[in-house]
């Protein structure tokens, strides 16, 4: 499909300078623009590139002011890094247009499929469960019984979704997300046995939620693991049973948070941290990458480290932790300064 600047400009609530019918059909980094495609100048690094770039349309900052000519026409907004997000995710949503059901799906005859849906090769849909309006489901996704999936939700290959839990609009989940697998609920018994529980909750994922790939919701033991409206997961992530994930709460790879931990609104959590079990983490807490998490954190506290405390503090004690060996050498000599 092609547009055109002013077409663009309209979609952005943006300016055009230059031609306004130049058209594209394409996106592109404006370091590798050509003509027909559209750029963004976000960067103040990347601004050489508006000089050189051969892309026919640039979205620039409403108050950019070239050095040089530039022969591409451009888009004045207020936020080019997000008008452009914002093309990309229309660009995305025309990608993946379609709607059917393939041959080799297999759809229980108590199912409830919504209009306009997409079900791809392969994928399964159990009694009683229900897919919204415009709801896209890749090749070979599982979902169980009773489960609930949002209209607009976009659900990539290799998902699955496990009985009875719940998947609000909008959201994207990517392959190889696993949501309502078991709890890790074991009770030692006197013979170093482990008796399993049975875990009979569900997963509620709250609206405009995405999950990165090979990342898992475990179900609770009782009640629901609930992930909140907004919540953003990168790939590889562990929530265990009966976590609480506050609304617009972002968190990176790798990251494991254990059972029964609440974690508040606006936070950011950084790669491969570490959250023992029933803990309470407030709003806008910030935790850093690598950090191990074991007491509880007040509302907009930063914390770093394993165990992790309030990242000033750490800061200070990371510089006496790189010079301990001269600590040591020092204590040593004065002690053999003693001795004599």
């Amino acid at each position: 499909m092609q547009f055109t600047a002013q077409q663009i400009a309209g979609l952005l609530q943006g300016t055009v300078d230059g031609n306004p019918e130049a058209t594209v059909h394409e996106l592109s980094k404006i370091e590798e623009g050509h003509e027909g495609s559209l750029s963004f100048l976000a960067n103040p690094k990347y601004t050489p590139y508006i000089y050189k770039t051969r892309a026919s349309i640039v979205i620039v900052h409403r108050d950019f002011t070239p050095e040089f000519p530039v022969e591409s026409t451009l888009i004045r907004v207020d936020d080019p890094y997000t008008a452009f997000a914002r093309l990309l995710e229309m660009y995305d949503k025309l990608r993946e247009e379609r709607t059917g059901v393939a041959e080799t799906a297999v759809i229980a005859a108590t199912a409830t499929i919504g209009k306009e849906a997409y079900i791809g090769d392969l994928v399964f849909v159990g009694d009683h469960s229900v897919i919204g309006e415009g709801v896209k489901i890749h090749p070979q996704v599982y979902i169980g019984e009773n489960v609930t999936v949002g209209s607009g939700t976009v659900l990539h290959p290799g998902v699955r979704i496990m009985k009875g839990c719940i998947v609000g609009r909008d959201c994207i989940l990517h392959p190889g997300v696993v949501i309502g697998s078991d709890g890790f609920g074991f009770a030692p018994q006197e013979d170093h046995h482990y008796q399993k529980v049975a875990q009979i909750g569900n997963v509620v994922i709250e609206d405009e939620v995405e999950i990165g790939a090979n990342t898992t919701v475990d179900r609770a033991t009782l009640g629901s693991t609930v992930i909140r409206k907004g919540v953003k997961l990168d790939n590889l992530i562990q929530v265990a049973h009966n976590v609480v994930i506050g609304e617009n709460t972002v968190i990176a790879a790798q990251t494991g948070i254990s059972g029964s931990t609440r974690i508040g609104r606006n936070c950011l959590i950084g790669g491969q941290a570490g959250i023992i079990g029933h803990l309470q983490i407030g709003d806008d807490v910030r935790i850093a990458a690598q950090s191990g998490v074991t007491t509880n954190i007040s509302d907009h506290e930063t914390v770093m480290g394993a165990p992790a405390y309030e990242i000033k503090k750490y800061r200070v004690s990371y510089i006496h932790f790189r010079n301990l060996d001269k600590h040591v050498k020092r204590i040593d000599d004065l002690e053999k300064k003693l001795r004599q």
